[in-house]
């Protein structure tokens, strides 16, 4: 079984092999992958070794501490989070072979086409269709609008669920796909936020053809591979990890967003409050409380999927971000108002920790809505942690194209 001692020999042999400062940064991460070192416990031969998930941080450590370049998280998010772990457990061998690699280098880009106009918290009520041709080579032809998808700006390939069956209730029939952003009839438009900018879009499929061979999972079994894919979405935004700074991780959690605020509060003595002292104080131990709890359940991913706890820690993490941004420009004064540009951009990610305060409060908005709103991730949490009783759902039996909509 593979150990610390093991994995720091093969990253010692894989810097030998593939020298960062001789080295292209695409090079190195297709060589590191190739090495098992991208995430250790996926399998061999799929960027890992089968080894214990927590190992990561042994291979990480290493690679910071020699300069090595490190792929995009913000940039590749929606791949790394949420694609590559439901092509893990539901692709092919050839799905696997194909797009994980590339995934985990950030050659190719994800986005997520999942809710819709009519469907964002009912996910289940969406719309889009995807209808089997028949007298074709089994191509299957989508047609809908997606909406609020991040990133499908500079997306290659989207993970997608449409309804191939409208005739049996709505959980049951719909279909999984892994869809190419670049095939005729996608149609990408910017969607303005209250910052100004456009990392969200809406996408129009218009007789989208999709290969059967990219279809992730049986047909009619898209709630199921939607759900793996959800689990980790909410893991993945509420456990994140804070970013390495100067390579090592932040002592004093500078690289999050309790940091950027302790940090403000050290540097301007002449703004300090008795009541906003102690409300910074109160956020600290909440947002160091999450960060723990945060790397427990990371720690529990080793054993398997992750599990419904993930909608707490996404809870959490909107409620810290949106408290903590709120404090910070409070803080501030005059100064916390201030934003530098509402030019309409269309960004590569979100920047929690390098843009101004009234960015960070703006953008904070929406980390009560996207990946699962705050309100139907409390259900989720009373229903499937807590063992409370379900509300009552009405729609559950009834096939979908007789529910009003």
């Amino acid at each position: 079984m593979t150990d610390a001692a093991d994995l720091r020999r093969r990253t010692t042999d894989l810097l030998a092999a593939h020298p960062p400062e001789r080295t292209g940064r695409l090079d190195f991460l297709r060589a590191r992958f190739d090495a098992g070192l991208a995430w250790v416990h996926f399998p061999e031969g799929l960027g890992g070794l089968d080894a214990p998930r927590s190992l990561q941080a042994v291979v990480d450590a290493e690679l910071a501490a020699a300069g090595a370049p490190d792929n995009d998280p913000g940039r590749i998010g929606i791949g790394l989070g949420m694609a590559a772990p439901t092509i893990l457990r539901y692709g092919t061998e050839e799905q696997k072979k194909r797009f994980l690699r590339p995934l985990w280098t950030g050659e190719e880009v994800w986005c997520q086409l999942f809710s819709e106009p009519g469907a964002g918290s009912d996910l289940a009520a969406l719309a889009t269709r995807a209808v089997r041709d028949e007298d074709g080579d089994g191509d299957w032809i989508v047609d809908g609008q997606k909406v609020w998808t991040s990133s499908a700006h500079l997306a290659r390939w989207a993970i997608l669920i449409a309804r191939t069956d409208p005739a049996v209730p709505k959980h049951r029939g719909l279909t999984y796909f892994l869809c190419d952003m670049t095939a005729p009839g996608v149609e990408v438009r910017p969607l303005r936020q209250i910052t100004g900018e456009a990392e969200f879009n809406e996408v129009f499929l218009g007789g989208v053809r999709i290969p059967d061979a990219h279809r992730l999972g049986d047909v009619g079994d898209g709630w199921q591979v939607a759900r793996t894919t959800l689990m980790n979405e909410r893991v993945a935004i509420g456990g994140v990890r804070a970013p390495r700074e100067g390579g090592g991780t932040p002592a004093e959690g500078r690289g999050r967003m309790i940091g950027v605020a302790a940090a403000a509060w050290r540097d301007h003595p002449e703004l300090r409050t008795h009541d906003l002292h102690q409300r910074l104080l109160t956020l600290w131990v909440e947002a160091e409380v999450a960060r723990l709890t945060g790397e427990r359940l990371r720690q529990q991913l080793s054993q398997g999927q992750p599990g419904p706890e993930g909608s707490g820690m996404k809870l959490a993490f909107a409620r810290l971000a949106q408290q903590i941004s709120g404090w910070d420009v409070e803080f501030r004064g005059e100064d916390g108002l201030t934003y530098d540009d509402w030019t309409l951009r269309r960004p590569e990610g979100v920047d929690f920790t390098g843009r101004e305060a009234g960015y960070r409060y703006l953008r904070a908005k929406g980390n009560s809505i996207e990946g699962g709103t705050s309100e139907v991730l409390l259900n989720i949490v009373a229903e499937r942690v807590l063992g409370l009783p379900p509300e009552p759902r009405t729609d559950k039996d009834v096939a979908w194209k007789d529910l009003p909509r």
